[in-house]
């Protein structure tokens, strides 16, 4: 029984524009995503019997369910369609990054495996195919394919890569509070129009950043209004040495800062867990 060890990252949202609500109760949304070096590890191996094997164990395993999840819905979506008909799998997650921090694990951790599975089984899917698959385990799960820089543009199915070779050096800080997604976005009322897609093309960093600089992310709001600390967390951030913004990722509740350097953001991380030793907080760099 050969096991495979693959490694989901996490994606961070840099900003977020809510668009418009649409009529299925989903909402359009443009936002610039980057992946982290934080992963959950995903082990993998088939398996003989006649059932899938779902466990989830580390830090962040608590409040997922092993029996309703992302894994066993693309399992069991992919068994119906009949592309892996009598094979059944054990797969094991060590949970390193928060649930329900708007980090997107759990988006992650289905991309990983349907990648795995299409490639190691053959199932012989078309990029199209694997983003429409992936839509109806989660909304977040297409752009999850693949790990570079890329462009929510708030067309339903259009994911554009950013050809993006800036580094950045984030700080994230998750003040252990689980967001439900469909919570925040029912509560919220602030909507933007699309930036064009050519406002994304980059050719300096410090022209990258200035222009996050001036970005938000829409959902911070009604994040902020539920959970003022979260708002307190972001001041406080904002105000370390180095940082060039702070905000939200997703729709919470975890916060992330870009720092001018990685020793910058080490010397925030040190004051925050001063200040906040309970919370949980990681240091990373995009890749």
């Amino acid at each position: 029984m050969k096991i495979f060890s693959l490694k989901s990252f996490c994606k961070i949202n840099i900003n977020l524009r809510v668009l418009k609500k649409l009529k299925n109760g989903y909402h359009s949304i443009q936002s610039f995503i980057v992946f982290s070096d934080i992963f959950d590890l995903v082990t993998v191996s088939q398996i003989k019997n006649p059932k899938d094997k779902i466990k989830f164990y580390g830090k962040f395993k608590k409040g997922i369910d092993n029996k309703s999840n992302t894994i066993t819905k693309l399992l069991n979506l992919l068994r119906k369609s009949g592309l892996i008909k009598g094979k059944f799998f054990s797969v094991k997650i060590k949970k390193n990054i928060p649930h329900g921090s708007g980090l997107g694990g759990g988006s992650s951790n289905a991309a990983t495996l349907l990648n795995f599975l299409n490639s190691k089984k053959k199932l012989n899917l078309s990029n199209k195919e694997l983003k429409s698959i992936g839509s109806k385990v989660g909304s977040d799960v297409p752009v999850l394919l693949n790990t570079k820089s890329a462009l929510l543009t708030g067309k339903i199915g259009q994911i554009k890569k950013i050809n993006n070779n800036f580094k950045f050096d984030i700080l994230i800080v998750y003040p252990n509070l689980i967001c439900s997604t469909k919570k925040i976005y029912e509560k919220n009322k602030n909507f933007s129009l699309p930036l064009p897609v050519s406002a994304f093309n980059f050719k300096s960093k410090k022209t990258l950043i200035n222009f996050l600089k001036n970005e938000k992310n829409d959902l911070q709001n009604p994040v902020t209004k539920l959970y003022p600390k979260i708002r307190t967390i972001i001041r406080q951030l904002s105000m370390m040495k180095g940082c060039y913004f702070s905000r939200i990722t997703g729709s919470g509740s975890a916060c992330v800062a870009i720092f001018s350097n990685m020793s910058r953001a080490i010397a925030a991380q040190k004051l925050i867990k001063l200040k906040y030793p309970k919370y949980w907080t990681a240091v990373s760099k995009t890749i």
